[in-house]
């Protein structure tokens, strides 16, 4: 009888908004309480920023606050290709132009390996978490698990802005798209509010429209959110094939005979910028707790979707560059003006469908990926738990989907395009760096079994190969020359890496599917993101600063007040049950005992 009242409350959080909803905690149960909850702020962080939540506690404990469990009805297929339609959007048809014509000529195509290798070493960190703990939370559960509540929740927060900051962009994006499939301009279909600031006026009720749509889509399953990825995808990749055949038949390979006009520092400046045609694969991670069999599903579609995604993308760019001279390439539309060059005017209109299908399936796949984020941070409490309920009907987050894409539309309908991508951040490689630290700390410490001295080697060593990665991203910032500074930070790496491989023991072993060749992968991640932090403008970091500062607020006002009272009241209801048990096996003893006697 208990549960069901437990699940009818929790049902009723779902369709009602009381106080209860938002902050049921005890430290804000009166201004009493709340006001003496401040004033434990220092001691209640340390007790948050130390201790570590359990695989358990995740995977089962956290479920059962979403009130019903989300369907389990995806399999790598339909993994694959949310991996294909979260990564393939607009970046492609604009960032390879841009980046072939100002920073690495045609080996932009070098550029988008080096970069998918990096995409590729998290895909593999990312993988192995979402095995082993296959829920929807993604790196806000991982984090949680190995660096504690607080690194989870600043890396959570920043995360949701990227998604929220991105899907809005790609919304602007998609009425300009639309527009040019009908041969207008954007600001046809645009209203202009001469009341605003002009970076605000240019009012896109479309981008609204669309978000209404993948909202809709969204809430309704996620096996039929698959089933219109994978045939949008599919479409989408007939054409990008379209591309590439085109391409190539127009070849002239004379534009090939100035390979790396920009040298290897613009390959590897062009490959930081293009890293971003890479993300949203981390939103298939959270979406592990709708598979059916994680351990075989999520390494296949993961590694799948983003080695299909390498491909398309180096075969795009080589196709560009061989159409065209890469000086003479358009940085705004590079596809539709070379087929425009070559003759072939009537294909910029099947560019354009191409890239209005991939932004629709990262809006999608965006759209998905964002609520679960948001749906296991509130199971924590760093949220309010009204946005942690599932629907019973269709098993998906309904709450979180519908608030993050209104924060989306809203977003999208008032802000211009140009201020939308000075924000892509910071935020995406920090957390991706985050992971493969967390990756290596499960790896090499649990509590209670790590000996102190293999725990010191390894905070030594994993500090070593932060330090010489930090220090080679901002030698390649400062000195533009000078190859000598990574003679001494490179080495150190190595041997930092090879100190722990072979100094530290290993203190758990993954149990279906691991990363191989650890720790020089995740180190080797480690490594690659932060030097691509290093290429990154000043814009973004103050974005990033900014950000944050706006977390910690919200974390020492209401968030980690929160998860202190609500891990404290998880803690007492499982020593009271145990407490129980334990008496209940007394009983039970002595009751034999009599019998016997």
């Amino acid at each position: 009888m208990g549960s069901e009242n437990g699940d009818d409350g929790l049902r009723r959080r779902g369709c009602s908004c009381t106080k209860d909803d938002f902050l049921p905690e005890e430290s804000f149960k009166s201004m009493g309480n709340y006001f003496k909850a401040l004033k434990e702020t220092p001691s209640r962080f340390v007790d948050r920023l130390l201790t570590r939540s359990q695989d358990s506690v995740e995977i089962h404990d956290m479920k059962a606050r979403s009130g019903h469990e989300m369907k389990k009805t995806l399999t790598w297929w339909d993994l694959m290709w949310f991996g294909v339609g979260a990564v393939i959007g607009s970046g492609i048809f604009v960032l390879t132009g841009q980046e072939a014509r100002d920073s690495a000529g045609p080996a932009v195509v070098v550029s988008f390996v080096v970069s998918g290798v990096s995409a590729m070493l998290s895909v593999f960190c990312y993988t192995e978490f979402a095995v082993e703990i296959p829920v929807a939370g993604g790196s806000f559960a991982y984090l949680r698990v190995e660096l504690g509540d607080f690194m989870a929740f600043i890396a959570a927060g920043n995360i949701i802005l990227q998604y929220i900051v991105g899907g809005a962009a790609v919304a602007r994006s998609w009425t300009s798209y639309f527009a040019t499939l009908l041969n207008h301009k954007p600001d046809d279909f645009r209203i202009v509010a001469n009341s605003l600031h002009e970076d605000y006026n240019h009012l896109d009720p479309i981008s609204v429209g669309v978000c209404v749509i993948i909202c809709v889509l969204a809430a309704i399953g996620t096996k039929g959110s698959s089933v219109f990825n994978y045939i949008a995808s599919i479409i989408h990749m007939l054409v990008i094939l379209f591309i590439v055949i085109a391409g190539f038949i127009r070849a002239d390979f004379k534009n090939y005979s100035d390979f790396a006009p920009f040298g290897a520092r613009g390959v590897f400046k062009s490959a930081s910028v293009l890293f971003f045609a890479y993300i949203g694969f981390d939103a298939v991670s959270t979406m592990a707790e709708e598979t059916k069999n994680p351990g075989r599903d999520i390494p296949i579609g993961l590694v799948g979707s983003m080695v299909l995604t390498t491909v398309c993308y180096c075969l795009m760019a080589a196709a560009l560059c061989l159409m065209q001279p890469y000086g003479m390439i358009d940085p705004d539309a590079p596809f539709s003006v070379a087929f425009s060059a070559v003759g072939w005017d009537w294909a910029k209109y099947l560019v354009a469908f191409g890239a209005l299908k991939g932004m629709t399936t990262v809006l999608l796949v965006g759209a998905i990926g964002q609520a679960r984020y948001m749906t296991h941070i509130a199971r924590a409490h760093m949220m309010p738990p009204w946005l942690a309920h599932v629907n019973a009907k269709t098993g998906t987050p309904i709450n979180a989907t519908v608030i993050m894409l209104t924060a989306t539309a809203l977003i999208a309908f008032f802000t211009k395009l140009g201020i939308l991508a000075d924000l892509l951040s910071v935020s995406t490689l920090f957390i991706f760096m985050l992971v493969a630290v967390a990756l290596l700390v499960r790896r090499y410490y649990v509590t209670g079994e790590t000996s102190s001295s293999d725990r010191t080697k390894f905070l030594v060593f994993l500090g070593l190969i932060l330090a010489s990665s930090a220090a080679t991203a901002v030698y390649w910032a400062l000195e533009k020359d000078s190859w000598i500074g990574y003679c001494v930070t490179v080495p150190i790496w190595f041997l930092s890496t090879a100190g722990m491989k072979f100094l530290v023991a290993q203190a758990r072993a993954p149990k279906l599917w691991g990363v191989p060749l650890v720790p020089w992968l995740p180190s080797a991640s480690i490594a690659i993101n932060i030097f691509l932090l290093g290429s990154i403008d000043v814009k973004s970091y103050i974005r990033f600063a900014i950000w944050t500062g706006v977390l910690l607020v919200y974390y020492f006002l209401f968030g980690l007040h929160a998860t202190y009272d609500t891990a404290k009241e998880t803690l007492k209801e499982k020593m009271a049950l145990q407490n129980a048990e334990e008496g209940s096996v007394a009983a039970e003893s002595s009751g034999a005992a009599t019998s016997d006697h």
